[in-house]
């Protein structure tokens, strides 16, 4: 018997594929070694990594603040007492994302009895609740910061007694009012690590986004009294 005659053609054709995928298997292998030897070196420091850079939160964070000491009272030698509620005299800003929540605490507060002059969003939005107050009004805010957990307080450089209460983003509620420590007879608390207002250096005055608007009205889980 003879054997098949085989087509040149054929024979010329397979080799051509065979060649095209050694040659492309041959790329990849380079490749892949070229971004191994390249993850490794990234990994222990031999290289930097093309366009790295730190993780960043889409709000920074609030830079530390010290709040101011409560002030020497002449003839209450104990320290400052709480002032009566309605001698409180605050604004309250939406700094959140939510809206509603300036409202919210509005309605708490009022029912409590505090001097609640109105609402606005804030001009920026901050991760936490702050209070802001002047140097005249840091017994205020020392009285109202008592129905909250433990919050920012900045001094700034106002001239009055009033008090901007800042609801953050993380916003906590209120403490129902049957576990606020606060009474007309006992002292108030320093917040721990104060310092007297007069070594202080005051933060600017808050200011609304919208001095005309009130604030969203529409709430989105707010805070409210329990």
């Amino acid at each position: 018997m003879t054997s098949p005659v085989q087509d040149p053609a054929r024979i010329a054709r397979r080799r051509r594929e065979h060649e095209r995928q050694a040659v492309v298997f041959g790329v990849l292998i380079v490749l892949l070694v070229m971004t191994g030897l390249g993850a490794l070196a990234v990994y222990t420091g031999a290289i930097e990594a093309p366009f790295a850079r730190d993780f960043t939160s889409a709000q920074e964070k609030q830079a530390p603040v010290t709040p101011p000491c409560l002030p020497a009272v002449e003839g209450q030698p104990d320290g400052a007492l709480p002032l009566p509620y309605d001698q409180v005299h605050v604004r309250i800003f939406n700094a959140s994302q939510f809206n509603g929540v300036a409202g919210a605490n509005q309605t708490v507060l009022s029912r409590r009895g505090f001097a609640v002059e109105g609402t606005a969003n804030y001009s920026v939005t901050i991760p936490e609740n702050e209070l802001r107050f002047g140097t005249q009004g840091i017994v205020a805010a020392y009285t109202l910061a008592a129905h909250y957990p433990p919050m920012r307080m900045v001094l700034d450089t106002r001239e009055d007694a009033s008090v901007d209460l800042l609801v953050g983003d993380h916003y906590v509620r209120p403490y129902d009012e049957q576990d606020v420590e606060v009474s007309a007879e006992t002292p108030l608390t320093n917040a721990p690590g104060c310092e007297p207002a007069d070594e202080i250096e005051p933060s600017p005055v808050p200011t609304p986004a919208e001095e005309s608007q009130p604030e969203d009205e529409e709430p989105q889980e707010a805070p409210a009294e329990g």
